[in-house]
């Protein structure tokens, strides 16, 4: 139950990466997390765009664009391994996604969320990792 969320300037994005990088996004979470690439687990990952106002992120420095990307995943979901892997792929899909070389890697910011368990919700109901693990594995046995 990965969620990812870009937050980047209005007209930070190509026109065409406007278009795919929710879901390239999402594909590149659900690949990191390591479950199976089924309808269930895409429908289950969330991925937003927040597009601020012009003029409304700058630093101390320059207005080149900045990109902020937040994972939020169930505690225990991701390795270190894991992580730097999810943090390098999601860094290059935003530079895509803008049409920026990797001298712009420094202006993507991933900042991971590991959700403890027990505090997840879903359907009126609490989520526990431990829950999503044998899902996870049905699901890839039926595939």
């Amino acid at each position: 139950m990965p969620m990812i969320r870009l937050t980047a300037a209005a007209g930070a994005l190509t026109w065409e990466g406007r278009a795919s990088v929710q879901r390239d996004l999402a594909a590149v979470l659900l690949r990191w997390e390591g479950v199976p690439d089924t309808a269930l687990f895409r429908a289950l990952a969330w991925s937003y765009l927040v597009e601020l106002p012009q003029g409304a992120q700058t630093t101390a420095e320059d207005d080149d664009a900045r990109f902020l990307v937040e994972v939020t995943v169930p505690q225990a979901a991701l390795s270190e391994r894991r992580k730097a892997g999810l943090i390098d792929e999601v860094t290059a899909t935003v530079l895509q996604a803008a049409g920026l070389g990797g001298d712009a890697a420094p202006r993507v910011w991933v900042l991971v969320h590991e959700q403890p368990d027990g505090t997840w919700g879903a359907g009126g109901a609490v989520v526990r990792y431990a829950d999503l693990v044998p899902l996870a594995k049905e699901q890839r046995a039926d595939a």
